[in-house]
């Protein structure tokens, strides 16, 4: 059975090449930010990781991803509004690597990746079922 389209958007984030993209080129676009090479930062920063969704979400079996035990954390946890908070933590990220200012591009590492575990804090904040 294919996935719709909302939950192939929602697992394919979690999938080895989407993640493995994401981050080469986050990390490579702050080093052209670095230079103030901006249009080829933007560039990289994006291109790339959009290129690779639409074939991921278009061509690949994500099924097996969803049934992972990332693909429930991602599946309870990842809703609209943290991707959109993760997806912020790039101007941080990149903005400080444009301004020289290694601390604040550690923030916005910082704030993916804690964007990334929030779903462990809700978990651990939630009331306890009962069970052992």
């Amino acid at each position: 059975m294919r996935l719709e389209l909302r939950d192939r958007l929602l697992y394919h984030q979690i999938h080895p090449v989407k993640l493995a993209v994401d981050w080469t080129t986050a990390f490579g676009a702050s080093a052209l930010f670095w230079q103030h090479r901006a249009g080829s930062a933007l560039l990289l920063g994006f291109v790339p990781s959009i290129a690779t969704s639409v074939v991921l979400v278009n061509r690949v079996n994500l099924e097996r991803l969803r049934n992972s035990a990332l693909g429930a954390y991602v599946g309870r946890f990842m809703t609209r509004r943290v991707e959109a908070a993760r997806f912020l933590g790039l101007v941080p990220l990149w903005g400080g690597a444009w301004r020289h200012a290694p601390w604040v591009m550690a923030s916005g590492v910082t704030w993916i990746v804690a964007c990334w575990a929030w779903g462990l804090v809700r978990a651990s904040s939630a009331p306890s079922s009962g069970r052992q």
